[in-house]
């Protein structure tokens, strides 16, 4: 698959990759993975823009509160939920 993204978007979403299914990272975690420590809200928008949802799996990227965050795959929150119960995340 051959992604258009920016270059940083690519990053995050090529790390999204590599979390496991029924695993969950928060975007800070994902921020700190990409060698980008202060750049989760960036992470948390490279996730929003993320056109390749539930292949590049943004829906197992969550807030550090716990929260969901947004989701921007059809179906919102709600299909992230569901997404993320079907793998048994630990949500």
């Amino acid at each position: 698959m051959i992604l258009k993204g920016t270059k940083f978007q690519l990053k995050v979403w090529k790390y999204l990759r590599t979390i496991p299914k029924g695993k969950v990272k928060t975007y800070k975690q994902v921020a700190i993975s990409i060698k980008s420590p202060k750049s989760a809200r960036a992470v948390a928008n490279a996730c929003a823009k993320n056109p390749y949802a539930p292949k590049i799996p943004c829906h197992r990227v969550i807030r550090s509160d716990g929260g969901l965050g947004g989701y921007s795959g059809i179906g919102g929150t709600k299909r992230k939920l569901k997404l993320l119960r079907s793998e048994k995340a630990p949500i």
